[in-house]
């Protein structure tokens, strides 16, 4: 946990010709991928070094052990010649390695670590050092080379800061809130959130949320869980990002008519459709002091770190994403 009054630690942007690793803390990715990851890196000017264990297959699911992928992580941490670990996919087995990574080693080598999905997991215990990271895409989307997801992460490495302005949602709520912004899959993100894993009690936070492939039920039951936290009474505004391929085993029009039935009570602004998550992937710092602003018009998102700031206005879009 971090200590109350602690600052954010802040994570120093790439330049030119410095290393970067790819490694795989949950599914197996074909080694194709990785090397296409590589490869876009490369022309990136940066210079990608692979994992260990990267390509590794453990139970037709893993890509290694959890001893292994545990390793290859922790490689990449403690080599200061490596400046950022890109996640090559999601899926499952990133809470594996939770009690098998030091959390002052985050501290003690700062860089940024890019991913989304089942990586939330670790992209959480990284804000709770104070340390910034980035929910972005992996190596299987840069693979893919999908924009605008690609580019803006490119950028933000670099030290441009994204400001994003998306579109009106007939169920946002207005207003405007400052905090700590975190989050991520649900899935993911109710189960770490509530552990010994903690932001300081005295920071406020954004939270954003996105789900992929599963029924309003589940949604439902993991949305109530955040709600009976404690730290849930520190949400000072809320994100809701894409909900794909959902099972509608509930009679509601939309999983963000039926999440909002859960914040009635609270006088916080909400923004719906923020295009991140299955369907979209443009990156957002987790851990970042950030500020949030819900209009009848449009909503802000504006990340307060160090770097030259570029706005993007950002429509949905329809490239699909792993989980």
């Amino acid at each position: 946990m971090i200590e109350k009054g602690k600052k954010i630690l802040r994570v120093p942007y790439l330049k030119a010709g410095e290393r970067v690793a790819l490694v795989s803390p949950a599914y197996w990715v074909p080694g194709e991928a990785i090397i296409q990851a590589a490869e876009v890196l490369r022309s990136w000017g940066l210079q990608p070094v692979i994992g260990p264990h990267t390509t590794s297959l453990n139970v037709d699911a893993y890509s290694g052990t959890a001893d292994e992928r545990a390793a290859d992580l922790l490689w990449a941490l403690e080599d200061d010649t490596i400046k950022a670990i890109f996640c090559s996919r999601g899926g499952y087995g990133s809470m594996h390695l939770l009690n098998r990574i030091p959390l002052e080693i985050f501290q003690k080598h700062p860089k940024w670590l890019i991913g989304h999905g089942d990586i939330t997991m670790l992209l959480y215990v990284v804000a709770t050092t104070g340390t910034l990271c980035i929910h972005g895409p992996m190596g299987i989307q840069i693979a893919n080379q999908q924009e605008p997801a690609i580019t803006i992460t490119h950028n933000l490495l670099m030290g441009i800061i994204p400001q994003y302005i998306v579109p009106c949602n007939p169920y946002n709520r207005c207003g405007h809130a400052e905090g700590i912004l975190v989050g991520g899959n649900l899935s993911s993100y109710a189960v770490i959130s509530g552990s010994r894993f903690q932001l300081p009690e005295n920071q406020d936070f954004i939270l954003f949320i996105e789900e992929v492939e599963e029924s309003l039920h589940t949604i439902d039951r993991l949305f109530y869980m955040l709600r009976l936290q404690n730290s849930f009474e520190r949400v000072k505004g809320v994100i809701f990002g894409g909900f794909n391929s959902i099972r509608y085993d509930l009679q509601f029009g939309s999983v963000e008519q039926m999440l909002l039935t859960h914040l009635h009570d609270l006088d916080i602004p909400v923004c719906c459709g923020f295009p991140v998550g299955s369907n979209s992937c443009i990156p957002l710092i987790e851990g970042a002091p950030c500020s949030l602003t819900v209009t009848s018009e449009n909503s802000v998102l504006t990340f307060n770190i160090e770097g030259t700031q570029q706005t993007y206005h950002i429509e949905n879009t329809e490239t699909m994403l792993l989980k």
